[in-house]
């Protein structure tokens, strides 16, 4: 690898870091935020989740799509795609935080083996949106610095991360659904 590779790979690692620690503290800060609390006269955004849940699904064949892209040489279809992806996910996020912003979370009312089987889904879903953030950020800057070798490297592990959570946030919300006031 190249020294002028490495570092502009490098220049990116500090908002690399701050991102990844930024986005999860600030969704977790505005998730317990609600604007009619603050004194906003909102309505609750209430037809949000089957939108983003969509969106996570639309993001999954994204994915898979653009993976398929690149092992047929079209770089410059994976690059759109890619990009696309993570447009999705940002999309998704504001969404996310929007809805929690003016609606109560939906309670899961499921019970039994279910009830373990959801909650399992969830707390993966989430621990591993969390993980995902630097792995995506990293796999972008390494292919947009050319660092072709290093990116494929980290991609192998950052895109079934990435996947897991794009499927299983429709998994949650196909679950969760019935129990939306």
């Amino acid at each position: 690898m190249s020294t002028r590779k490495l570092n502009a790979e490098l220049k990116y690692n500090k908002w690399i870091i701050i991102l990844s620690i930024i986005i999860p503290l600030a969704v977790a800060a505005l998730f317990t935020v609600k604007l009619k609390d603050l004194g906003f006269n909102v309505e609750p955004l209430t037809f949000l989740p089957p939108i983003y849940a969509t969106i996570n699904g639309i993001t999954a064949f994204v994915l898979l799509v653009a993976v398929w892209a690149i092992k047929n040489k079209k770089r410059q279809l994976h690059e759109n795609l890619m990009k696309f992806a993570i447009s999705l996910s940002v999309i998704f996020l504001v969404m996310y935080v929007a809805y929690h912003m003016t609606s109560d979370s939906a309670k899961f009312g499921g019970e039994g083996a279910i009830r373990s089987i959801y909650f399992f889904i969830l707390i993966t879903h989430i621990a591993l949106s969390i993980v995902v953030i630097p792995f995506v950020l990293i796999t972008y800057v390494r292919a947009i610095t050319n660092n072709i070798q290093r990116h494929k490297k980290i991609a192998r592990i950052t895109f079934p991360l990435w996947l897991y959570v794009a499927v299983t946030g429709v998994i949650v919300y196909l679950m969760i659904s019935p129990y939306y006031v």
